[in-house]
């Protein structure tokens, strides 16, 4: 049947761009569909439009009685089929790749039929379920990418903190603003970050006081944006506080 809505290709005719369904010499016209999605899948996507156009003429003019509602019709139901086959593959197939590629393919020719349908054939019940199955398939293929993502992404979390005795916060923070003032032997900043909320932000995920959380809103004051400029809202460490002080360690011999 599908033989006679879609051009065959010509014998002999070796052109790596052709439109036309089927091999370049003898094959099997009972196996149409299977060379039909072979040539849907190869074309490039700018020429979707051109690849409907040129079999839709190809069926005008042998048919002369026919219309391309026929036409249309025919085309959909074989692209809204193989969708359906695609969509039941399980994700974890052997052929994901190849699937996910084949699934894009068909529903950018189902984009263009949808704005060719003057029949408003795409809106019958089983057109809109396959639509539907196909958004929601894309939506899945999402949610296991983000979860795999956020399991990557999680993957050093831990629940346990760093402990602070009552009342020593402020000397923690004390030993991180003099870190940030090392020099490798060379010159260079041992510790370097582009903004002081990475410090901030890492003290507060990580560290508790007294087994309770660390407000960031109260410790943001240590650590100014511009040292050379601090700004009014800044705070010095408490000299109390400042319990201990790091140092380049001596030479070992």
């Amino acid at each position: 049947m599908s033989v006679t809505y879609f051009r065959p290709r010509d014998r002999f005719d070796f052109s790596k761009d052709t439109l036309d369904i089927g091999n370049p010499v003898q094959w099997n016209r009972s196996h149409f569909l299977k060379h039909f999605f072979k040539r849907v899948f190869a074309i490039p996507e700018d020429r979707i439009a051109e690849f409907y156009q040129r079999h839709l003429a190809y069926y005008l003019s042998h048919h002369p009685n026919g219309t391309e509602e026929v036409f249309f019709k025919y085309f959909w139901s074989l692209v809204e089929r193989q969708l359906k086959v695609l969509l039941k593959k399980d994700v974890y197939d052997d052929n994901h790749l190849r699937n996910e590629r084949q699934l894009a393919r068909l529903q950018k020719f189902t984009e263009l039929l949808i704005s060719l349908d003057r029949w408003n054939f795409h809106k019958s019940n089983d057109a809109v379920i396959a639509q539907q199955d196909s958004e929601i398939y894309v939506l899945k293929q999402e949610v296991i990418q983000l979860k795999a993502a956020l399991k990557k992404a999680t993957a050093l979390e831990t629940e346990g903190c760093i402990n602070i005795p009552d009342g020593y916060r402020n000397t923690v923070l004390d030993l991180y603003l003099q870190m940030q003032e090392l020099k490798t032997p060379e010159g260079k900043e041992l510790m370097f970050s582009q903004t002081q909320s990475v410090w901030t932000k890492m003290i507060c995920k990580y560290f508790r006081e007294g087994g309770k959380e660390i407000n960031h809103e109260t410790i943001r004051r240590y650590f100014p944006t511009d040292k050379r400029e601090p700004g009014d809202k800044h705070a010095d460490i408490p000299a109390k506080s400042k319990l201990f002080t790091i140092n380049h360690a001596k030479k070992r011999s």
